[in-house]
C-alpha cells in the first residue's frame, strides 16, 4: 500500500447478494495476501446503510476505502445504489468498482456515466478469478494514490 500506513488496513466493503461470490470474493483477497478489512453487504440499501451507520450494527462501521459492487441484487441493484451514493457528501468520493458477472455493453457504459471508478467482469473460472482480484488489488491496493483520513 504505497500511500496508506503498511500497519493499517484498507477497508473495503463488497455489496453483493450472493453469499458464495462474497466468500469467493474474501477467499481472493486472501490468497493474493492483500491487507484487507472486508465488509459485506447483502444488497443497495444494507450498503447504503452501512455507510450511513444508521442500524445499530453499523454505529461504527468504518468509511470505506472502497466499495466493490454487484450490479444485479434485489431491493436496491448496484446503479441504483451508485446513483444514492454519488449525491451523498461525504461518500460521493469513495471509488465503487463494479465487479459483476454482466457484460453487457450497456451496464459497463451506465455504471461509468453513474461514477463507477472501473467494472471489473467477474471470470467464472476460480484461478481466472482470483487472477482477476490480484490485478484489481495490485492497482487500488499498491498502485493508486489515495488521499489520506
Amino acid at each position: 500500500m504505497s500511500d496508506l500506513d503498511s500497519t493499517r488496513k484498507f477497508v473495503v466493503l463488497l455489496v453483493e447478494d450472493s453469499n458464495v461470490d462474497a466468500r469467493l470474493t474474501r477467499a481472493a483477497l486472501e490468497e493474493n495476501h492483500f491487507n484487507v478489512e472486508l465488509h459485506h453487504a447483502i444488497d443497495g440499501r444494507e450498503g447504503i446503510a452501512f455507510l450511513r451507520r444508521e442500524a445499530p450494527a453499523y454505529a461504527d462501521a468504518p468509511r470505506p476505502d472502497m466499495i466493490l459492487l454487484d450490479l444485479n441484487m434485489p431491493r436496491m441493484n448496484g446503479r441504483e445504489f451508485l446513483a444514492e451514493l454519488k449525491t451523498e457528501a461525504g461518500l460521493a468520493d469513495i471509488p465503487v468498482v463494479v465487479l459483476t458477472t454482466s457484460d453487457v455493453e450497456q451496464d459497463v457504459v451506465a455504471s461509468y456515466q453513474l461514477g463507477a471508478a472501473g467494472f471489473v467482469t467477474k471470470p467464472v473460472d476460480l484461478d481466472q478469478f482470483i487472477q482477476a482480484v490480484r490485478y484489481l488489488g495490485d492497482y487500488w491496493f499498491n498502485l493508486v494514490r489515495m488521499p489520506r483520513g
